[in-house]
């Protein structure tokens, strides 16, 4: 169902004003971290192959309701329209990786070099690179939800990006970072696909059945779906308390740096954001696919590139602080971009959400 101009309208106090409900979560996470450690450091315990756990069940709270949306029959339709798919790869695997690469270089080495020393700033593009190489898993589930995705779309794009991810995710840093070889953390990828994808997917699936069997799908859609908007923005808050509690010291001993970081990495979601949306818009494909294949290349994979930081060069390295910047500003860029999304529903054609169209 498409989202109406009185629907719009008609936002909560909540809804409405998300984007400071963000910045105050961001400083409650922070504030943990510094005055009260022992929080995270009890968090941080609970992780399966460097994937926090209680994180996660934060996250099936936001893709719970998406997955509930899912209708697997519509999901067949991609072999007929496979448009989207196609631009968003390009998009995710050949331009991506590449701008991530020129504009960090351009930025942290040429035009900051004067304020970054030479070999912490080879560090920080490192960062910028295991960033940009991997597309969203998790969090783009939200940002489809909130812009009235096509959940079959967003479901198939995902497991697409994962199958590639295995595959080119190691020659593409390879090439980028130029070093020879390197070890990819299999398990955090292997685990996080399921624990973000699979369980929710599974659990909505089967809900859905269910509900939709004994109480009919009218009721389903009508009166059930509604009821999860603010499960659905309460778990993103959350979890942006428990992501920034843990760098919480990170953040505040490198504030410069941390603001010369993100400088590129805004300007990078802007750019794929721009160019695949646009994109989409030329090939006239509907805006219930288009918003989060844009959002998809725009936002990132930061669990691996987290863990790949951490496996490569060190948790205290230059690199690592780079992909917690990517962190930092990954939520308020992202949801800049699902207003922008949503401000300009009218430049596609419209069409109902759950079916594949060009």
């Amino acid at each position: 169902m498409e989202r109406t101009e009185q629907q719009e309208s008609g936002l909560g106090f909540f809804e409405k004003y998300l984007s400071l409900w963000v910045a105050l979560c961001i400083v409650i996470g922070v504030g943990i971290g510094q005055f009260l450690p022992i929080i995270p450091d009890i968090l941080s315990i609970w992780e399966i192959h460097q994937v926090n756990i209680p994180v996660a069940v934060l996250i099936w709270m936001m893709i719970y309701p998406m997955m509930l949306k899912v209708d697997l029959e519509s999901i067949r339709e991609v072999k007929n329209h496979p448009q989207a798919l196609f631009l968003v790869s390009v998009m995710n695997w050949m331009i991506k990786p590449f701008t991530m690469f020129g504009l960090s270089y351009l930025f942290i080495r040429v035009i900051f070099s004067g304020l970054i020393p030479a070999e912490l700033g080879t560090q920080y593009v490192a960062g910028a690179i295991l960033l940009g190489a991997a597309p969203c898993t998790a969090m783009v589930f939200v940002w489809s939800y909130l812009s009235d995705g096509d959940p079959g779309y967003t479901l198939v794009q995902v497991a697409l990006d994962n199958v590639v991810l295995l595959f080119a995710y190691a020659p593409i840093v390879v090439v980028l970072l130029g070093i020879g070889a390197i070890i990819i953390p299999w398990g955090t990828v292997v685990a996080s696909v399921f624990l973000y994808v699979v369980i929710p997917l599974v659990a909505g699936y089967i809900s859905r059945k269910v509900l939709i069997n004994s109480r009919g799908e009218a009721w389903f859609e009508e009166q059930f779906l509604p009821r999860f908007g603010n499960v659905t923005t309460g778990g993103l808050l959350l979890t942006l308390i428990i992501l920034f509690s843990f760098q919480g010291s990170v953040i505040l001993g490198n504030p410069l740096h941390i603001a010369l970081i993100a400088v590129p990495l805004v300007i990078q979601s802007f750019l794929v954001f721009s160019i695949a949306y646009t994109w989409a818009r030329l090939w006239k494909i509907r805006h219930s696919i288009a918003a989060p294949g844009a959002m998809i290349g725009s936002s990132n994979f930061f669990e691996l590139a987290v863990a790949m930081a951490v496996s490569l060069f060190g948790i205290q390295s230059g690199a690592a602080l780079a992909t917690v910047v990517g962190v930092l500003v990954e939520v308020p860029v992202m949801l800049t971009l699902v207003s922008i999304a949503n401000r300009t529903r009218h430049w596609f054609p419209n069409g109902r959400t759950g079916e594949f169209a060009r």
